[in-house]
Order: structure tokens, then sequence, then C-alpha cells
């Protein structure tokens, strides 16, 4: 069993810089991929950015490639999601999510959730 607890969402404005934390609790995290999805309001979840257990082999959707950083430290049982140039797209509930499936971008994949934060970018 894995329980993750999000942290960072906010209010920002386009073109603003926010890094979000997952805080994991429960054995072998550092075994899980980790994921970052969001969900906007009237829309489906859809994936963000994914981290193997290894932390050297990052994924990402096209639309945050290049703004967004996923990362994760095993020794603090934490993953964060760097987010850079933020636009008014980018708002919704992000969550942190693990599962045992490496390279997964679907909600199924993962088998543990976190409750969300939100993240509302104004332009």
């Amino acid at each position: 069993q894995v329980q993750l607890v999000e942290s960072g969402g906010g209010l920002m404005q386009a073109g603003d810089s926010l890094r979000l934390s997952c805080a994991a609790s429960g054995r072998a995290f550092s075994s899980y991929t980790m994921g970052w999805f969001r969900q906007a309001p009237g829309k489906e979840r859809e994936f963000v950015a994914g981290i193997l257990w290894t932390g050297g082999n990052t994924y990402y959707a096209d639309s945050v490639k290049g703004r967004f950083t996923i990362s994760r430290d095993n020794a603090k049982n934490t993953v964060y999601l760097q987010m850079n140039s933020l636009k008014p797209e980018d708002t919704a509930v992000y969550y942190c999510a693990a599962g045992l499936v490496q390279w997964a971008v679907t909600t199924g994949k993962y088998h543990y959730w976190g409750q969300g934060t939100q993240v509302t970018v104004s332009s």
C-alpha cells in the first residue's frame, strides 16, 4: 500500500513557475513508476509526466514537454513536478500517482492516487 499527498498548488500568472511535491508513505516507494496527471473542469484526467523507479528515465505529454520537469528523491519518498512558463491551459487539479507499469501514460496503469492539488493560471 502506498499513500500519496500532493502539495504546492496555487494561483499563478502566465509565465510563472511552480513546483509541486508528492510525498509518499508506505513500502517500496522506490519500486514504483510515478506519474503526474491533471484534470481540468469538464475534461478527462490526462497524463502529464512520468518517471521510472530509477529516476533516470522520464517521459512527458507533448503539451508540457520542454516546460515541465519531473524528478524524484527516493531517499525522501518524494516526487516533484517543476512547472515553468505556465499557461492558462495548465489550469487543473494535479494528481500524483504510483504504479508498477513502466512508461505508463493511462490512468488504469496506476494503482495509487493522491487527493490532488489545484493549480490555477491566470492570463
